[in-house]
């Protein structure tokens, strides 16, 4: 069945048009549209007239997950919501040799140890190249099944007829569909090689990992539909350079978008990190100025993270202003708010602040820890290594309320810190803990009088 499609597709967010342009009207990117091949479905079939599909009430239906896969990490199971679901199709995205490749090798080993064999699926990589990863990082792969092959109804047959507990396809990008005339890693071959998988996943109820190549821009390539056909889109993120790994999720359809997984990357392979928080605070130089604890949430785990700051004069026109691990827009808020709430001199200065261990924290509640480190680098006093400082900074110069301060205190506690510097509202309901000083705060002012 041949189905009609507009001649000009966006190969960026796969938008459709009737006629070619320089930039897409839809998401405003340059030289990606190119002229579309027709088409045709591979899942194409003919319905008969007066034959309706079956419905069923909506009452009627479980609402139960049924017994969750757990894939042997208990980072990846809770970013997953508590392991992965039967029938559900995943995605992981990440830069070239973050490990992408590697955790997903592990992960279908630890899986075939417990439930049965899996198929990992390459269509980059030769069988002696998997082979040669395995044994480095010491997965014994007895009862996993290589396939390197890229046509994928030859993929969708042996699924079939072997009936795996996993399988992992590495990548969507090389895989491709002989029905359909265009080449491996285009639009229309990775949108149907996803739908056939789709398919195929609901039917059976065997669970498939898909491996998306990302852009120069950090995203996954090809059409942004290819997000929202799968169940879960995941990203492996981190330095290449660095041995630290995150996993964030970004979709979730089972579980929280909120949940990180930390990793560490060693001669072994990942290896997950229990304790992020200790982590990250290992080798921090408590007497240096400009450098701040604060608490950040990481899904429903508190992350204790250091914040690092360093102003001095600036010796071009224009100062710089240089950040990593928040945004830039949240870092031009905060030194706004420190030049007319406060009257500290920074138009002049350059302004650098880097979050320690490459985790990029989302949420304001370190505004008031990078507020804090900003002034001590200034005034180039340290802040007692003790204490603990978070909280969301108003344009007005006030300390507002953040949720979980319950949790980020105990954290801090765990860690040895004696003292806790949080927003006013919060210190009325946080539960004083034996040793502890809380120290509630309204105004940014009020809180870099009583640490500097």
């Amino acid at each position: 069945m041949v189905r009609e499609r507009a001649r000009f597709v966006c190969q960026e967010c796969g938008a459709e048009f009737a006629k070619w342009a320089g930039r897409c009207p839809e998401c405003g990117t340059w030289n990606s549209i190119v002229e579309a091949e027709p088409l045709i479905s591979s899942r194409g079939r003919k319905v008969e007239l007066g034959k309706a599909a079956g419905t069923v009430r909506l009452r009627d239906v479980s609402a139960e997950d049924g017994e969750r896969i757990s894939t042997g990490f208990g980072e990846l199971d809770r970013v997953l919501g508590g392991g992965i679901v039967p029938g559900s199709l995943i995605l992981f995205g990440g830069d070239p040799g973050i490990g992408k490749s590697t955790l997903l090798l592990q992960v279908a080993e630890r899986i075939s140890r417990r439930y049965g064999a899996c198929l990992y699926v390459s269509g980059e990589e030769s069988a002696r190249q998997i082979k040669l990863r395995a044994d480095r990082i010491g997965v014994d792969g007895d009862r996993i099944e290589l396939l390197c092959e890229t046509d994928l109804s030859l993929v969708m047959a042996h699924i079939r007829r072997e009936g795996p507990r996993l399988v992992v396809v590495d990548s969507i990008q090389t895989v491709y569909l002989p029905d359909i005339p265009s080449a491996p890693g285009s639009i229309a071959q990775v949108r149907e090689c996803t739908g056939e998988l789709m398919g195929m996943a609901k039917e059976t109820g065997i669970p498939v990992m898909l491996v998306g190549h990302v852009t120069k821009e950090g995203i996954i390539a090809g059409p942004k539909m290819l997000e929202h056909m799968v169940d879960t889109v995941l990203y492996f993120e981190g330095e290449r350079v660095s041995e630290f790994r995150i996993l964030r999720s970004v979709k979730n359809r089972f579980g929280s978008t909120n949940e990180v997984g930390i990793f560490e990357m060693r001669e072994g392979g990942l290896v997950e990190v229990e304790n992020p928080s200790s982590f990250f605070l290992s080798g921090r130089a408590g007497d240096v100025p400009g450098s701040v604890v604060s608490a950040s949430m990481g899904g429903t785990r508190p992350l204790l993270i250091e914040v690092q700051a360093l102003v001095g004069p600036s010796v071009m026109g224009v100062p710089q202003r240089m950040v990593t691990g928040i945004s830039p827009n949240r870092l031009s808020l905060l030194l706004a708010v420190l030049e007319r709430r406060i009257g500290m001199r920074l138009q002049y200065k350059d302004v650098f602040v880097n979050v320690v261990g490459g985790i990029r924290v989302e949420e304001t509640a370190v505004d008031l820890g990078v507020a804090v480190a900003i002034s001590s680098s200034l005034k180039d006093k340290a802040i007692d290594p003790e204490i603990l400082v978070f909280g969301e900074v108003g344009l007005g110069g006030e300390v507002r309320a953040v949720d979980h301060a319950g949790q980020r205190v105990r954290e801090g506690v765990k860690l040895g810190f004696k003292r806790c510097v949080i927003p006013e509202g919060n210190a009325r309901s946080v539960r004083l803990e034996e040793g502890v000083e809380v120290i509630g705060v309204k105004t940014v002012k009020e809180a870099i009088d009583i640490l500097i």
